[in-house]
């Protein structure tokens, strides 16, 4: 493994997290509660690794900018979806182990309150993630 592979290695471990709070989110509406518990868990496991691995990743090459490659309205979309990421994505941070605490305290009515607006930005944050790597790594790179 070499730090070319981090950013494929977070955009796994980002759609795995999409994966399994699609998984938490069905598994609650359906009363399946210890299934949620346990999923969404491993969905705060999941995002607290892809936290440690982009931390590293900018680290270790010293916050470098990874350029966008594509042009006209793509660059446009591409920058709107990243600022939104961005800033959504700082929210998480608090937002994911509020929810959770509010859980673990059994205060129910506070996670359940709290998890309509965790829910929708975290997932926003998972799903763009992904759309963020596809964009800057395979889609459309810059030029080298």
């Amino acid at each position: 493994m070499t730090i070319r592979d981090i950013p494929a290695i977070n955009a796994t471990l980002n759609g795995l997290a999409t994966v399994l709070i699609t998984a938490g989110f069905i598994l609650i509406k359906t009363g399946r509660k210890d299934a949620h518990r346990r999923v969404m868990t491993t969905a705060m496991v999941v995002s607290a690794l892809f936290l440690v691995g982009y931390v590293t990743h900018k680290v270790l090459i010293h916050g470098v900018h990874t350029p966008f490659g594509g042009t006209g309205v793509l660059r446009t979309v591409y920058y709107v979806m990243l600022t939104s990421h961005i800033i959504l994505a700082m929210s998480i941070a608090f937002l994911v182990p509020r929810t959770f605490l509010f859980a673990l305290q059994g205060n129910f009515e506070r996670h359940k309150a709290w998890a309509k607006w965790t829910f929708p930005i975290w997932y926003y944050v998972s799903v763009t993630g992904v759309l963020v790597y596809f964009s800057l790594y395979q889609w459309w790179p810059a030029a080298r």
